[in-house]
């Protein structure tokens, strides 16, 4: 018959701790993510400014050569474009950028 080993309460919570054979090993963690101003040079998001700037480029062409009345209409779908291409190019940035 086995023969019963009772501890008590106080044995039991201040043990000495059972010394691990598995040592950890040290790594070095990099992040260049957070707040990096690298992350802002998405594909998408430059060609969506490169898009918006070559049209407001054109604009700035169309007064100097004289032609207002295109250049006026290229100022009303501006005035639409830029802003909802701004906010949504900040979600998507907010969206896809890992914290």
């Amino acid at each position: 018959m086995r023969k019963t080993h009772y501890i008590t309460f106080q044995n039991f919570f201040h043990k000495p701790p059972l010394t691990s054979s598995i040592k950890p090993r040290p790594f070095k963690a990099y992040s260049f993510v957070p707040f990096s101003p690298l992350a802002m040079l998405d594909p998408t998001i430059l060609t969506i400014g490169g898009i918006v700037l070559g049209i407001a480029f054109i604009e700035q062409i169309l007064n100097r050569w004289g032609v207002i009345d295109l250049a006026d209409q290229f100022e009303k779908v501006m005035r639409f474009i830029l802003p909802v291409t701004f906010y949504g190019a900040l979600f998507y940035f907010f969206a896809t950028f890992m914290f």
